[in-house]
């Protein structure tokens, strides 16, 4: 296993490392932003709680998610490892993963400007797919066997977010028909924050694990062996992930909270907690599976079942359209910016 002294002598032997650890720690940062944000929209839309305590919460909720989830399983981790080969040339390589990355780091800036709670993990899965394209010339540096797991986590996240949200919702409208509406607002209030709080330790876990892998690739390639001889994912990038992320968070998650949160669907508290635990649910089952999917996905799709569930009119679906076509265009987008920039940077560097 890498540790940070030989990781400090890598980036030291080899200065291009330092551009590309750069662009992926600023990756980790625009997902924290935007994906993080997401998380823990619907308790601020329904005032649950603060806009900065929910910012704060989900800081440490995601460096737990982390750090925790890779103690008991790095399989999404070991799916993103595999999931691309840039070949046996390590220098063309480490250039490639660097141009993915700058295509990423613009993709979720371009969405994050326009408050648009895009998907950085589908942005990374592509762009990393187009720069191993643009290696090899063909998809000799596609795992397909992996990639596919893309697909699988895609209609799981849509399907058991938006059933589950709305299943959930319809429960408790039921199960609660008599109950003290004031008492039940009041309940429903704490358990949304518990609910956002799950949501944010899986994004630590899902998003967490998908760029740590990232970072670790990067290691491996300037050290000059795969990321399968490394021995495991190192605590020391745990923590800078995490930390990286939590930063982004607390500096650009205010815009994407306010989009999702509020723009989407106007929840009541019941609601609001039947979004979280579906999403939670969804998230962990696709996590302990090493199916690396969307938390954006999960989550939306949560909340317009949950939406859904009491009344179809009270989603805003214009907006849930907007979010449908950015998820649409992430794949071939980022793909196409992956592959051109990797020619170019090979071409230049």
């Amino acid at each position: 296993m890498v540790t940070f002294p030989q990781f400090l002598e890598a980036l030291t032997s080899n200065p291009f490392l330092i551009i590309v650890m750069v662009l992926i720690l600023g990756s980790i940062f625009v997902n924290g932003s935007t994906d993080a944000a997401n998380a823990i929209a619907e308790p601020v839309g329904t005032r649950s709680i603060s806009v900065r305590n929910a910012i704060i919460m989900s800081v440490v909720c995601n460096f737990i998610g982390l750090v925790g989830m890779s103690l008991i399983s790095t399989a999404v981790a070991d799916t993103m490892s595999n999931m691309v080969d840039f070949g046996g040339d390590n220098r063309a390589a480490l250039i490639a993963l660097a141009a993915a990355t700058v295509g990423i780091v613009a993709w979720g800036v371009g969405a994050w400007a326009f408050g648009i709670p895009t998907s950085e993990s589908h942005a990374l899965i592509a762009g990393l797919t187009g720069a191993a394209i643009a290696v090899h010339g063909d998809l000799g540096g596609v795992n397909m066997g992996e990639w596919i797991k893309v697909v699988y986590g895609l209609v799981l996240s849509t399907a058991l977010g938006f059933g589950a949200g709305w299943a959930i919702t319809r429960l408790i409208a039921v199960a609660c028909k008599n109950a003290d509406r004031r008492k039940a607002d009041s309940f429903f209030g704490r358990m949304q924050v518990v609910g956002a709080a799950g949501v944010a330790l899986m994004h630590g876990a899902q998003d967490g694990q998908k760029f740590m892998s990232t970072a670790c690739m990067a290691i491996a390639l300037a050290k000059g062996f795969n990321v399968s001889e490394m021995g495991g994912f190192p605590l020391w990038i745990q923590v800078l992930c995490a930390a990286t992320m939590a930063v982004g968070t607390a500096v650009g998650g205010k815009k994407i909270i306010k989009t999702v949160g509020t723009g989407m669907v106007k929840m009541e508290k019941y609601q609001g907690f039947a979004a979280s635990m579906s999403a939670t649910g969804s998230l962990l089952v696709a996590t302990l599976t090493g199916l690396p999917v969307s938390t954006t996905h999960a989550k939306t799709a949560a909340i317009m079942g949950a939406g859904a569930a009491k009344d179809v009119r009270a989603v805003n679906w214009s907006v849930a359209k907007d979010m449908v076509l950015t998820w649409v265009f992430t794949f071939p987008g980022c793909g196409i910016i992956g592959f051109a920039l990797a020619k170019l940077f090979l071409m230049v560097f």
